[in-house]
């Protein structure tokens, strides 16, 4: 038999907070985290690319791409979309990623209307069945 109970934790509480080993490890160098940033500034200023490279990193965030929006046309059939995309992405107006991203979509959206007509098949097989 168990002693465990299923649903309750055997430590409600938890461990204490502060009792980790990265805790104690903040705690120990809080005192010199001036004279390290310092240091790795001026590291920086004089030509250190991976001291520049943690503070950009820190300091200003990435930049992420933004994709161009694409009207397609919605009332013609998916192949037909889906050559849309291709030829945009031949012309250089959708990156590689953006077009992966659009065609699976339409995928999707094939699989959607699959779907919906398969229900649609059942019920009129239930129905006069």
């Amino acid at each position: 038999m168990s002693k465990f109970i299923p649903g309750q934790s055997g430590n409600p509480n938890g461990r204490p907070r502060g009792t980790g080993v990265v805790a104690k490890l903040r705690e120990a160098i809080q005192g010199d985290i001036p004279d390290v940033i310092q240091s790795v500034v001026e590291a920086a200023k004089s030509g250190d690319m991976t001291a520049a490279k943690i503070l950009l990193d820190r300091v200003v965030p990435s930049l992420k791409p933004v994709d161009a929006p694409v009207v397609l046309n919605q009332a013609a059939e998916l192949s037909s979309s889906g050559r849309e995309v291709l030829q945009l992405l031949s012309d250089g107006q959708l990156g590689i990623d953006q077009a992966q991203r659009i065609l699976r979509a339409l995928g999707s959206q094939r699989d959607l209307i699959e779907f919906d007509d398969l229900v649609k098949r059942l019920e009129v097989l239930e129905r006069d069945g």
